[in-house]
C-alpha cells in the first residue's frame, strides 16, 4: 500500500520500548508520566522572547526558524564568544525577520559568559547552538533558570556531559519546561511515518539495522596573526574532539539517532569496531578521525551497524535500512522511504522542512500548554555516538555500562575557558594503543 498522509504524530510504542530498555539501568526515575501545564498558560497570547546562544550558521538558521514558528515571537537577546559572528547573524536575521528583531545593543553579549547574560536578560526561550562541548552546562543553566529550550545536537562530547544533560532533562520535566532537540530527523514526516510502522511491527522482529553517513570534507578557517591558540581552536572547533566530540559525534550522530529510534530507544549491550585517519592527516585537522565502522549488539541478538567517513572525492551515502523477519524498511534520506516484504508500503505523503517543524512544535507546545521533553533520547543518542568514538579510538569491545560510566572528560570546565588558555589537545588516537578511560 502507499501512504498519502503526512502521518506525523508521535511514534507509537516508543514509551513501551523505553520501559524495557537499557535506560532503566541508568535510572528508572528517568521515565516520567505525561505532564501538562494545565488548561491555561501564561504564554497563550503573550509575546515570546527568544535568546540565541551561539551565532554561527546553525544558530542563525535556528533563530530564523523560531521567528517563523509563531506570529508573536521576537528575538530579544544574542550571545557569542565572537563579536563578528554575532553581528553577521544579527544582520542576516534583520533581512529575514525584520521587525521581529528586537535586540538592543545592551542585549548583545560577547564572551565565554555570554550564555549566562542571555539567560538572565528576560527571555522565555533559549536556542543553544554553540559547539557541543558547551551544551551540557548551557542547558543546565537554562533549565535551572526556568527557560524553555531548543538544544542542538549532539548534546555532549563525553559521558559526564551526558549525565549532566539527563539531570537537566529531569529538572525540565519537574518544571514543566519544553526541551526540544536538534535531532531534526525525528521531526521529518516521512521518517515519522516509516519508523512508526516499523515500531508497530511492519517488518516483524528486527534483526539488523545498517546506517551509513558517507560524505566529503568540512570547512576550515586559516589561522590569523592575532589569534591565540584558543581563538584558533574555537574558530576550528570541529577538528578538536574536546570541542566537537569528533565527527562521529558531531555529524554522524544523526544516523545513530535514527538507529536508536527504530530500535525503540533501547540501548545496545556492547559495541565493537574500528576507526582511523587515512586522509585527514594534516595538523590543521586537529585530532579527529575521518572514518569509523562500529557494530552494536542488542540484548535480543539484533545487530546495528554504523559506517561513516568524511573523505574528499568519495561516494556519498546517507541511509538507514532495517531488516526484519517479515520484510525490510529502506530509508535513503530525502529520496526513498519504502517497506518491502509482507507489508509493502511506500511513503507518498506530505514533505516538510524538518528544521522548521522542530520550532513549530516547540512554540505550539508553549501556546497549548503541553510541554515537549526530548531530553532522555537526545542524551542517549548522543551517548551512542560517544560510545562509537570510544570503540573506534581504542579498538576495544566496550559494554554499555562501561561507556556510560566512563569518567573521561575531554575539555576544560565551562568556567575555565579564556582566550589565553592553552588546553592540551590529545594526540590522534591509535586503536590498540589508546586506552579506554
Amino acid at each position: 500500500m502507499k501512504d498519502h498522509t503526512s502521518n506525523h504524530s508521535p511514534t507509537p510504542g516508543r514509551r513501551d520500548f523505553i520501559k524495557k530498555s537499557g535506560i532503566a539501568i541508568i535510572g528508572g526515575s528517568l521515565t516520567y508520566p505525561a505532564i501538562s501545564f494545565g488548561a491555561t498558560t501564561a504564554y497563550k497570547d503573550s509575546p515570546l522572547k527568544v535568546g540565541l546562544i551561539g551565532c554561527g550558521g546553525r544558530g542563525t538558521g535556528a533563530a530564523a526558524q523560531a521567528l517563523q514558528a509563531d506570529p508573536n515571537v521576537i528575538l530579544y537577546a544574542m550571545g557569542d564568544v565572537f563579536e563578528d559572528r554575532l553581528e553577521e547573524a544579527y544582520s542576516a536575521l534583520l533581512k529575514i525577520a525584520g521587525d521581529k528583531i528586537k535586540v538592543e545593543n545592551k542585549n548583545k553579549f560577547i564572551g565565554f559568559d555570554a550564555y549566562l547574560k542571555v539567560i538572565e536578560s528576560g527571555v522565555d526561550v533559549v536556542l543553544l547552538t554553540t559547539p557541543p562541548a558547551f551544551r551540557p552546562d548551557h542547558l543546565t543553566a537554562a533549565v535551572n533558570a526556568g527557560k524553555h529550550v531548543f538544544c542542538e545536537k549532539p548534546v555532549a562530547v563525553d559521558a559526564p556531559g551526558v549525565h549532566k544533560v539527563l539531570a537537566a532533562a529531569k529538572i525540565a520535566k519537574e518544571k514543566k519546561l519544553s526541551l526540544v532537540s536538534g535531532f531534526c530527523f525525528r521531526y521529518d514526516y516521512p521518517n515519522r511515518a516509516i519508523y512508526g510502522r516499523v515500531l508497530d511491527g511492519a517488518v516483524g522482529d528486527i534483526r539488523t539495522v545498517t546506517t551509513f553517513r558517507h560524505g566529503g570534507e568540512a570547512w576550515y578557517k586559516e589561522r590569523q596573526p592575532d589569534w591565540t591558540d584558543m581563538t584558533y581552536n574555537m574558530r576550528n572547533w570541529y577538528y578538536y574532539n574536546w570541542l566537537s566530540g569528533d565527527f562521529v559525534v558531531e555529524q554522524a550522530v544523526h544516523s545513530l539517532d535514527m538507529m536508536s529510534w527504530v530500535m525503540g530507544d533501547k540501548m545496545p549491550i556492547s559495541a565493537t569496531g574500528t576507526g582511523g585517519r587515512q586522509v585527514r592527516v594534516d595538523k590543521k585537522y586537529g585530532n579527529i578521525f575521518d572514518h569509523f565502522a562500529v557494530e552494536f549488539e542488542y540484548e535480543n541478538g539484533a545487530k546495528g551497524y554504523h559506517f561513516t567517513r568524511q573523505q574528499s572525492d568519495t561516494s556519498h551515502k546517507n541511509s538507514v535500512e532495517v531488516f526484519g523477519s517479515e520484510g525490510s524498511a529502506i530509508v535513503h534520506i530525502g529520496r526513498r522511504y519504502e517497506i518491502t516484504g509482507k507489508n509493502k508500503w511506500t511513503y507518498e505523503g506530505e514533505r516538510n522542512n524538518m528544521f522548521q517543524t522542530e520550532h513549530d512544535e516547540l512554540f505550539a507546545s508553549l501556546r497549548n500548554g503541553n510541554p515537549i521533553n526530548n531530553g532522555e533520547w537526545m542524551a542517549t543518542s548522543t551517548m551512542l555516538a560517544i560510545w562509537a568514538r570510544m570503540v573506534g579510538y581504542t579498538g576495544q569491545t566496550i559494554s554499555w555500562e562501561q561507556a556510560f560510566n566512563s569518567q573521561e572528560s575531554l575539555g576544560p570546565k565551562v568556567d575555565e575557558y579564556h582566550w589565553d588558555l592553552k588546553w592540551p589537545t590529545q594526540p590522534v588516537a591509535v586503536p590498540g594503543k589508546t586506552k579506554f578511560i
